[in-house]
């Protein structure tokens, strides 16, 4: 049994940096993939960007690559989302989720949901 925290959502004006934390404070997360989601009041989840095992593959939406980063420290059981020069639309519920594949649209694979942490963006 994993459980997954995230954390770091706060509200940050447009062009501001925040870096969420998912942590889990129950068992190793080394072996999972893991991917961050997102969803904006009204609107569909959206899968932001995964990383495997190891960290040697990541993968992102293409409309995040260039603003988004994923990373992961497995000695501290964690997996980070550095998101930079922010927008409006990136406002919404950020979570993560372990998995066996690296993949944003499917989550038939996900083992384990991790709380949320917001993120407002707004001048």
């Amino acid at each position: 049994q994993i459980q997954l925290e995230g954390s770091g959502g706060d509200v940050v004006q447009p062009g501001g940096s925040l870096r969420l934390s998912c942590v889990s404070s129950t068992s190793t997360v080394d072996a999972w993939t893991v991917t961050w989601f997102r969803q904006a009041p009204g609107k569909e989840r959206e899968g932001v960007a995964c990383i495997q095992s190891g960290g040697k593959n990541v993968f992102y939406a293409d409309s995040l690559k260039d603003r988004f980063t994923i990373s992961r420290d497995d000695s501290k059981n964690a997996v980070y989302l550095q998101m930079n020069n922010l927008k409006p639309e990136d406002t919404g519920l950020y979570y993560c989720a372990a998995r066996l594949l690296c993949r944003l649209t499917d989550t038939s694979d996900i083992g384990f949901w991790g709380q949320g942490t917001q993120v407002t963006v707004s001048s």
